[in-house]
């Protein structure tokens, strides 16, 4: 789980920001201010894992302010001002979202900061997903299947299943590359597979459907 805070001196910008994050299962987003200071004041006493800055701002500029936040704080720049890429790299940002930006922008900036997170801990075995108004942490070791209706997936564990608002490619990008996808609405750990026919697989006495188009694939990944 990544917590995080957005600033922004537009509301409608920090809307948008809201919005896209309370779609994404691992951005916990605290909190989000249109006064530079005050949120200086909230990342002394209340560090936070992300950032989601501003840059053109009234008093003080979000590159100015990028240099007063903790180094260890990850900032990601929102602006409608394609010259300030260059510096914001200079400045160690770890993205930059050009307005306007779409939920799969954000979202890939959002997996950018889930990764480097998981490269500085070490930490690389779970997921954090949201379903209803909780997030749910879920160890790719224990996860045999995610099956996707619509705009929903539902992570299959032994005992129980979690059923969270995404799109199986948005699952997919945030699953270890060793899963295996075997039809267009399910992807699969191999770790679990116990029985392997034609058109299905056995995962934890659960079948899992295998379309054609898979098939090879998925005997080649499994060797």
């Amino acid at each position: 789980m990544l917590t995080a805070i957005a600033i922004d001196d537009e509301p409608l910008a920090l809307e948008v920001v809201k919005s896209h994050a309370s779609k994404v299962p691992f951005i916990d987003l605290k909190m989000v201010f249109t006064d530079a200071i005050k949120a200086l004041e909230y990342l002394k006493d209340k560090p936070v894992d992300l950032v989601f800055l501003d840059i053109k701002m009234p008093d003080i500029s979000g590159m100015e302010l990028a240099t007063l936040i903790n180094k260890e704080t990850m900032v990601i720049f929102t602006t409608a001002y394609s010259e300030h890429a260059v510096k914001s790299f200079e400045l160690d940002a770890l993205d930059y979202l050009l307005k306007p930006f779409n939920l799969s922008r954000f979202l890939k900036a959002c997996q950018k900061a889930q990764e480097w997170k998981m490269l500085k801990t070490g930490n690389t075995g779970f997921i954090f997903v949201k379903t209803g108004y909780e997030q749910v942490k879920i160890n790719f070791s224990d996860l045999l299947y995610c099956e996707a209706s619509g705009n929903y997936v539902t992570f299959h564990l032994p005992k129980e299943k979690i059923l969270s608002r995404m799109t199986l490619s948005e699952t997919e990008k945030l699953l270890p590359s060793s899963f295996i996808k075997t039809h267009r609405s399910f992807v699969i750990n191999p770790e679990c597979v116990s029985k392997v026919e034609r058109h299905q697989v056995t995962l934890g006495g659960k079948q899992v459907p295998v379309s054609g188009s898979y098939f090879d694939e998925l005997m080649e990944k499994l060797k």
